[in-house]
């Protein structure tokens, strides 16, 4: 038995979903008393399950088979052309493909935390510690939950149960309003059983577990998102019935109120906040230091190489051979402001284009002639970078992902590096804030969060400390620049696909994507603009398919309108 145990909580902490052994009913059951034993004074086999259920949270970067989720964005396409990622914008997604099912993750995080609450009070451990145990649980859980309402819109609400197999597990999606409210409620139900992150900082062993700030943050997304045109009385579906399941039925501008109360509880706590540095640099070091004051809740990992070799440029050698895999697009560049905070109105072809611009573009993007690995980025036609060989991944842009790499801008090698994937940053909390100040009315108190961002950014505040922000800006020119503003600041970390279903500017896309081809000569270099594959977006997009594995399991579940 004991050895079996091992095998369950070291699946457990690795993300499996089973050992090699075979159970013929759920394994949390057959063990129950080995994990969660009487005799355990120091519940080490309850923490380790406990810390098992994060390993079930996703993953981040480059998780759908290889690619960044922003590949299916107007930020990037992927240089691969077998990409899965590429279902999402060529109009070929169905409930059978779907490359980002999130479901039986979720469910299972949902259920082992169920487990967890129901088993962990007969370990003898001081009750302050299982208090604890149990708003982490339920954390993860309410996550999950939250996982599952953005892909899909209202899923079926389990409570507390534990299902066996023998169940009637036909269980109906509940309505968009309900799972809001559950997860809310969930969030404020154990905000004070968690640690502040200021005390839950004190040792390194503490950093990665949940804290009162992230269970605020989710709270915050969770009402951001509800306010936003998609969900908040704005739904595309037809049926009524569905309709419900996708969103409030009717608008309400008051759901920003929520947004606001929640931004300004987890602000007035205090110790989360914008690194000290301004530039490039200091932005860039948020993604490759593990402790700091802008990242809330991150995903755990080893130091590695693992997003070098995905990711930066092709032209490299083992030990530091990569891949390429993001291209980000000439749209994404455009959206960069001048380091005065005005819009750049020069020519997409102009190759100087990157001079005083926002140094965040640094930070996120290479290009030709940037220094990596001790030479300069050829991504001009049979470039190092660009050798247009058969069957090799390159950038389809001209540019390729630098964002969450280290600085081996001089080295010759690779060297392991922190790669945690920020679920919440304070950055994030920033913006949210902006986007629902503007939407009540404050304008210009949205304008005062934004300069924040743009001052760490590195933006030149101007005689009128505005940073580029026009004097009496008006609500909607406001509104566009935020947006703008939060496809910068949070660019590749899974915000802008969520970004544009909310906003519903999804459909405003299509057929607008480009990148550039270089051409050198001599020692000269020119640039043309290229259209890319075009961007295929449906009404139906807005909404994930539930997965046909699951509407074939449970027959009470409608599926999303236009998915069979």
């Amino acid at each position: 038995m004991k050895k079996t145990v091992i095998c369950v909580l070291a699946c457990a902490m690795l993300g499996i979903a089973s050992c090699n052994k075979f159970e013929h009913q759920p394994e949390e059951r057959i063990l129950l008393g080995d994990v969660f034993d009487p005799t355990d004074k120091e519940g080490v086999q309850a923490k380790a399950y406990l810390f098992g259920i994060y390993s079930f949270l996703p993953n981040g970067f480059n998780r759908i088979t290889g690619d960044m989720l922003d590949a299916a964005t107007d930020d990037a396409v992927p240089s691969s052309e077998t990409s899965d990622i590429r279902l999402f914008t060529n109009g070929q997604l169905t409930a059978v493909n779907y490359p980002d099912n999130n479901w039986q993750n979720s469910y299972t995080i949902i259920r082992r935390a169920n487990v967890f609450l129901q088993n962990i009070s007969v370990v003898p451990i001081p009750e302050n510690m299982i208090r604890r145990y149990k708003a982490e649980a339920r954390f993860l859980r309410a996550f999950a939950y939250f996982e599952l309402l953005k892909r899909y819109g209202g899923i079926p609400i389990v409570g507390d149960n534990i299902f066996e197999l023998s169940d009637d597990l036909n269980i109906p999606r509940s309505s968009y309003a309900e799972c809001v409210d559950l997860i809310a409620n969930e969030c404020e139900a154990i905000k004070g059983d968690l640690p502040a992150a200021s005390s839950a900082l004190l040792t390194t062993t503490e950093y990665g577990r949940v804290t009162n700030e992230a269970a605020l943050a989710l709270k915050l997304r969770l009402y951001l998102y509800a306010a936003s045109p998609l969900f908040n009385g704005g739904g595309v579906s037809v049926n009524p019935q569905i309709k419900l399941l996708n969103g409030y039925p009717n608008k309400d501008n008051g759901r920003w109120t929520r947004v606001l109360s929640t931004a300004e509880e987890l602000i007035a706590k205090g110790y989360h906040k914008l690194p000290a540095g301004t530039g490039s640099i200091a932005y860039a070091n948020i993604f490759t230091t593990k402790v700091n004051t802008d990242i809330i809740f991150a995903k755990q990992s080893a130091n590695s190489t693992s997003l070098e070799a995905n990711n930066a440029p092709v032209g490299y050698v083992a030990p530091a051979a990569s891949n390429g895999r993001t291209s980000p697009t000439q749209n994404f560049v455009n959206a960069f402001p001048m380091d005065t905070g005005l819009p750049y109105v020069g020519l997409s072809t102009d190759l100087s284009q990157y001079e005083n611009r926002d140094p965040r573009l640094k930070a996120i993007l290479f290009y030709n002639g940037v220094r990596w690995l001790s030479r300069p980025i050829e991504t001009f036609e049979g470039g190092l970078d660009k050798p247009n060989k058969p069957f090799l991944n390159q950038t389809k842009t001209a540019y390729y992902l630098r964002k969450f790499l280290g600085d081996f801008t001089n080295a010759t090698t690779y060297a392991n590096q922190s790669h945690n994937f920020p679920y919440f940053r304070y950055a994030e909390v920033i913006l949210s804030y902006a986007e629902a100040l503007n939407e009540v009315g404050r304008t210009e108190d949205a304008v005062k969060q934004i300069t924040l961002i743009r001052a760490r950014a590195g933006i030149k505040p101007g005689n009128n400390s505005r940073y580029g922000i026009s004097e009496g800006i008006a609500q909607t020119a406001m509104r566009d620049l935020i947006k703008n503003e939060r496809r910068i600041e949070l660019a590749f970390e899974e915000h802008r696909f969520w970004d544009i279903r909310r906003w519903k500017d999804a459909g405003d896309i299509k057929n607008s994507l480009k990148g550039l081809v270089l051409h050198k000569s001599g020692a000269s270099v020119t640039a043309i603009e290229q259209m890319l594959t075009p961007f295929h977006f449906e009404t139906k997009y807005y909404h994930m398919p539930i997965p046909y594995s699951e509407t074939s399991k449970n027959r009470a579940l409608i599926q999303n309108e236009g998915y069979y």
